[in-house]
């Protein structure tokens, strides 16, 4: 049995999540933080938020994220990607900086117009 807080809201639940029976939740106080626990043991995700290099902008780096989970397992690939980018100002918030990260559907995103 693994036991875990649940971050969907600010509430923070005790969960408790029993490995061999099914993945079953407990102490949840809401139907999204049983869904929470059971894929954060079945298949965990991240959204990566870092920074890239930029030229002609106002900052030396630009912060950069993913625009939905990829699994945990990936981040320290993902984010070898990163160091071989550099943007070229303007970029724009939402601009597309890496499509599809390694096969995820998700791709990097500018969070910052400069």
């Amino acid at each position: 049995m693994k036991e875990l807080i649940c971050i969907v809201c600010p509430k923070g639940c005790h969960l408790k999540v029993d490995e061999e029976n099914g993945f079953a939740v407990t102490g949840n106080g809401c139907p999204r933080g049983g869904e929470y626990g059971k894929k954060e043991l079945t298949d965990p995700r991240r959204v990566i938020t870092s920074s890239v290099r930029i030229t002609g902008g106002i900052y030396p780096c630009c912060s950069v994220r993913t625009d939905a989970p990829i699994p945990k397992a990936k981040i320290f690939e993902a984010m070898e990607l990163l160091k071989k980018v550099e943007l070229h100002s303007p970029v724009h918030v939402g601009d597309v900086v890496i499509a599809d990260v390694l096969g995820t559907g998700a791709n990097f995103i500018v969070t910052r117009d400069m």
